[in-house]
């Protein structure tokens, strides 16, 4: 494997009233192509900020960011959107799903975005579908589905457009155990194709499935635990 991302001395500050507040202090991370990472820690540690910052849906205060070779923080926002649709899938607790549209038609939504023909975005929307055991739902709308059949659309949206690497935050937080184990077998899959996940959890459970955790705590990496393979 090889470096895919590295971000250095990055901090993000916000402010809260009359206080700033440091979610993240000069915090360095990298990640290499094919792992599968989950980043833990107590509420407000700045697992969600760090997530963020490195899938650039956050720029941080200070600090650098290179990933597979370009630096995206050094770009506008219109590239900066451009870059995150080609390389990055992202999963959310809250789904994010569109009420209006299909199953089909929320997994369609980035390709959409990427100019991919009709053709070749349905096929892939469906097959990304098929994959996460939604082939019988595709016509169902958000308040035809449960909790768990929601995520599964959000993480089937998530990799439809190929990315180089997927970021959840808390994915299986709304969800029950069944579910639960069934996204997290989809996760292995996806890692075991070669998928780089980033995944931030405060579930045991979850961080067991990874083969690095990292630790957080006020705003900086604690320390980091990697799975020995074997």
């Amino acid at each position: 494997m090889s470096v895919l991302g590295q971000l250095k001395n990055a901090s993000k500050t916000y402010q809260k009233g009359q206080t700033q507040v440091a979610a993240l202090s000069d915090t360095s991370f990298a990640f290499e192509a094919g792992e599968y990472i989950t980043i833990v820690g107590p509420s407000g540690s700045g697992k969600s900020t760090l997530l963020y910052v490195l899938g650039t849906l956050l720029r941080p205060n200070t600090g650098t960011y290179s990933f597979d070779g370009s630096e995206p923080l050094k770009w506008d926002d219109s590239d900066l959107s451009r870059f995150r649709n080609r390389n990055m899938g992202f999963v959310f607790q809250t789904y994010n799903l569109i009420e209006d549209l299909t199953a089909l038609q929320n997994v369609e939504v980035p390709l959409v975005y990427a100019r991919a023909p009709r053709g070749e975005r349905t096929a892939r929307a469906r097959e990304a579908l098929e994959m996460v055991g939604l082939g019988h739902r595709l016509n169902h709308k958000p308040r035809e589905l449960s909790g768990g059949e929601e995520q599964r659309v959000a993480i089937a949206r998530a990799f439809a457009g190929r990315p180089k690497v997927i970021l959840a935050d808390e994915p299986t937080g709304s969800v029950d155990s069944e579910a639960r184990d069934t996204i997290l077998d989809l996760f292995d899959r996806l890692n075991s194709e070669g998928c780089t996940l980033i995944v931030v959890t405060h579930n045991p459970e979850v961080a067991e499935r990874s083969r690095r955790t990292v630790v957080m705590k006020d705003g900086r990496i604690e320390r980091t635990e990697t799975l020995a393979v074997g």
